[in-house]
């Protein structure tokens, strides 16, 4: 169920509702919108005392909220949610993100260039990756601290935000004093544990897909961490996996216009990973941008044919120029703006 508050609601007012709601039973979580402010009582008791909270002051309505997904649910909150950072950058309300940087953080000479290179385009973000989860036991594993060392130093140097993945519980506070945002893979989409952790965290978290998960799985996982009270989560359409050989995952450019409807969180289309294919990021990037997403992430290399992981579908640093300077044009089309630091 949620609490409409009407508009211009007191503080007071909000935390009374919010305080009722916790005494029932339910798990109170209050979300502002850009009109309203809607209290979301969660839980799994008779929905039937809530109804009472109508004759509160400051409430306008009270509804019942039918999909799985609560508190990710665009029936919840109308308007699209926008992540704002330190720096001033936003994503999602039209406000766009271009992320960019190598699959695995390497060597600090590396991770400068692709630094220097990401900036230079335009991008906000720089991605690298210091855990690496690999399907073969044998193949490079990150890193680990001294790779997140590396990418907040690029961090400090060029004011980029950075994007990293967690892959453990257990490693989370860790992470996160070094990254701005923590990014969970495809694989660790419906790591359960992993997903309560990272929601009691303040991080925004870039949320992927699954190899094979529906659009209603990845927004259950959402809520997974949304429950927990970090409300800052943007989804990731990176590719499913399908029978086609001739790239190494569909990215499903479907799921963007129908994850918008369905909810008010940011998404961002990856097409390196959701093509493997380098010759496809630059016209996959155009095409997720015109299907409407909040932002792309791109994999790029000083020498992809000396990446220690995902060459193939690494941009070369001069490739990433020309994305940067063709999806220009899709990005103002659509009515989006780049949102620089401050």
């Amino acid at each position: 169920m949620i609490i409409i508050m009407k508009r211009g609601a007191a503080d007071s007012e909000i935390q009374s509702v919010s305080d009722r709601v916790e005494k029932l039973g339910y798990a109170s979580h209050v979300i502002r919108g850009v009109e309203n402010v809607v209290i979301g009582a969660v839980g799994d008791k008779d929905k039937e005392p809530l109804k009472g909270l109508i004759v509160m002051a400051g409430v306008e309505d009270i509804v019942a909220v039918r999909a799985p997904y609560k508190l990710a649910s665009r029936n919840v909150k109308p308007s699209d949610t926008v992540i704002e950072f330190k720096n001033g950058v936003k994503v999602g309300g039209g406000h766009f993100a271009l992320m960019a940087g190598p699959c695995s953080v390497e060597t600090p000479e590396q991770m400068h260039l692709a630094a220097v290179a990401a900036k230079a385009g335009g991008a906000q973000f720089l991605r690298g990756g210091a855990y690496k989860p690999r399907t073969s036991p044998y193949s490079f594993q990150g890193l680990e601290e001294e790779g997140l060392k590396i990418l907040k130093n690029e961090h400090d140097k060029t004011g980029l935000l950075t994007v990293t993945e967690l892959i453990s519980a257990d490693s989370a506070q860790l992470v996160a004093s070094y990254c701005d945002v923590i990014q969970i893979g495809a694989r660790n989409m419906q790591n359960f544990a992993l997903l309560k952790e990272i929601g009691k965290l303040k991080t925004p978290i870039l949320l992927k897909r699954g190899l094979s998960a529906t659009l209603e799985e990845l927004l259950m996982s959402a809520e997974y961490i949304m429950s927990q009270g970090n409300y800052n989560v943007m989804l990731c359409e990176r590719g499913i996996r399908t029978y086609e050989k001739a790239y190494r995952n569909t990215l499903d450019l479907n799921a963007v216009p129908a994850l918008q409807k369905m909810t008010h969180l940011p998404i961002i289309a990856d097409p390196s990973h959701g093509t493997g294919r380098r010759d496809m990021i630059i016209p996959m990037s155009k095409a997720a941008i015109a299907a409407g997403a909040d932002g792309i992430i791109v994999e790029i290399h000083p020498k992809p044919e000396e990446a220690w992981s995902d060459g193939p579908q690494s941009l070369t640093l001069e490739e990433f120029e020309t994305l940067a300077r063709e999806i220009k044009p899709f990005v103002e089309l659509m009515g989006k703006k780049f949102t620089v630091a401050k």
